[in-house]
C-alpha cells in the first residue's frame, strides 16, 4: 500500500502529487507554514490526508516552539497555527475535524503544564488521527465490499486511495476490498479535470496494485454506461451534509445523473468524520474556487487563450436523492432517507 505522507517526530515528509505519475518526489515540511502551502498548493491533498497533514503541521508548529516553558507561553501562537491551517482548503471538513480534535487535546492543560507534555500530546494525537483513518478506511472498503458480491464494473472520479488518505483510501479502499475478493473486472478510470487526479495518481496507484483499469475522459462515462459497461459508480466526498447531499470532486454531480438515468448504483464512500451534521443541506456547502491557471494549463503547458475569462469551482453538489448508499466505517447506509451515524 503507497504512502503519501511520512512524519517522523521533527518534520513531514509529503509526496509531492502534483509531480506524479512521473516523478516521486519527496518535500520535508519542517514548520506550520510549509505544511499549510502545502495543503494549499494541493501537495497533498484530498480530505482525509488533508485533516492527517493538518495535524501534523499543527504538532510541527508545537515542537519548533519547545524552547518555550509552559502552556501559557505557547497557547496563543496554538491559536494563530489553528487559525492558519483553517484557512487552506474551505471545502473538505476533515480539517476542521482533525483541528477540532488537536483542540481538545489542549483542553486538559493547565497555564503551568510544561512546553514537554504540550508537544509530546499534541503529537501523539496526530499520530492516532493518522492511524485511525488508516483502521477507518479499511472498515469503509469492506463494507463498501457487500453491495456488488460478483465480479464488476466499477467507475471512479477523482483519486480517493492511499494519496488521499492516511492509507488504503475511501472508494478505492472499496475497489481494492472488491479486487481482494475477486470482484473487479475492470476499473474505469476518469481522467478528472482539470486536475487530472484520475490519470495522475489513481492510474498510478491501480498500477501499483495491479488492479485492472481503463482510463477514460471525463465525457466518456455515459457511453460506457449506455453500452452497459458499468456496474457501479463509487466516489468519495468532501462534505456530508446531515440530509446525506454531498460534495466532491467537480464531475461527481454529473456522473450521479447519469446514474439514475441507467439505473446503476451510485455509491459515496467517506468516513464519518466527512458528515457536517451542522449544516443542513449541500446549499450550505462552501465550495472552493480554484485558480484560473488550473484549467488553462496541464502540467505547465497552455492548452487555452492566455486572456480566456475561467470558472474553476473544484467541487460540486450532489442531492440525496441520486445517491444509492453512503458508505462509512460503520456501515452501508442506504438512500434516500439515509440514517448517517451520529
Amino acid at each position: 500500500m503507497f504512502s503519501a505522507m511520512k512524519f517522523n517526530e521533527s518534520n513531514l515528509e509529503l509526496i509531492d502529487q502534483k509531480r506524479l505519475p512521473h516523478e516521486q518526489i519527496w518535500i520535508a515540511c519542517h514548520t506550520m507554514e510549509s505544511v499549510a502551502k502545502a495543503i494549499e498548493d494541493m501537495v497533498v491533498r484530498g480530505a482525509p490526508a488533508i485533516g492527517c497533514a493538518a495535524a501534523y503541521g499543527i504538532a510541527i508548529d508545537a515542537m519548533n516552539h519547545q524552547h518555550l516553558s509552559t502552556w501559557k507561553d505557547y497557547e496563543k501562537n496554538f491559536n494563530l497555527s489553528l487559525d492558519r491551517m483553517a484557512k487552506t482548503r474551505p471545502t473538505a471538513v476533515n480539517l476542521f475535524y482533525a483541528l477540532a480534535e488537536m483542540q481538545k487535546t489542549v483542553v486538559k492543560f493547565t497555564p503551568t503544564t510544561p512546553m514537554q507534555t504540550v508537544i509530546h500530546d499534541i503529537a501523539r494525537r496526530a499520530n492516532a488521527l493518522y492511524e485511525d483513518d488508516i483502521r477507518t478506511c479499511r472498515a469503509i472498503g469492506d463494507h463498501g465490499a457487500d453491495i456488488i458480491k460478483k465480479p464488476a464494473n466499477v467507475l471512479t472520479h477523482c483519486n480517493t486511495g492511499s494519496l488521499a488518505t492516511a492509507g488504503y483510501g475511501t472508494a478505492l479502499g472499496v475497489v481494492r476490498s472488491m479486487h481482494q475478493r475477486g470482484h473487479i473486472r475492470t476499473v474505469w478510470v476518469d481522467e478528472t479535470r482539470p486536475y487530472l487526479q484520475g490519470s495522475r495518481l489513481t492510474a498510478f496507484e491501480l498500477g501499483q496494485d495491479k488492479i485492472p483499469y481503463k482510463l477514460v475522459t471525463d465525457n466518456m462515462a455515459a457511453y460506457l454506461m449506455q453500452l452497459g459497461q458499468v456496474d457501479m459508480v463509487v466516489v468519495g466526498a468532501d462534505r456530508i451534509a446531515s440530509n446525506g447531499d454531498t460534495a466532491n470532486k467537480i464531475g461527481t454531480y454529473g456522473l450521479a445523473v447519469l446514474c439514475k438515468h441507467h439505473d446503476i448504483p451510485f455509491v459515496v464512500a467517506a468516513p464519518k468524520a466527512t458528515i457536517d451534521f451542522k449544516i443542513n443541506s449541500g446549499k450550505d456547502i462552501p465550495v472552493e474556487e480554484r485558480p484560473a491557471k488550473e484549467l488553462k494549463e496541464v502540467q505547465g503547458i497552455s492548452i487555452a487563450p492566455v486572456d480566456a475569462s475561467v470558472w474553476n469551482p473544484s467541487f460540486d453538489v450532489t442531492p440525496a436523492e441520486l445517491i444509492y448508499a453512503i458508505v462509512t466505517e460503520h456501515g452501508v447506509h442506504r438512500g434516500p432517507n439515509f440514517k448517517l451515524p451520529v
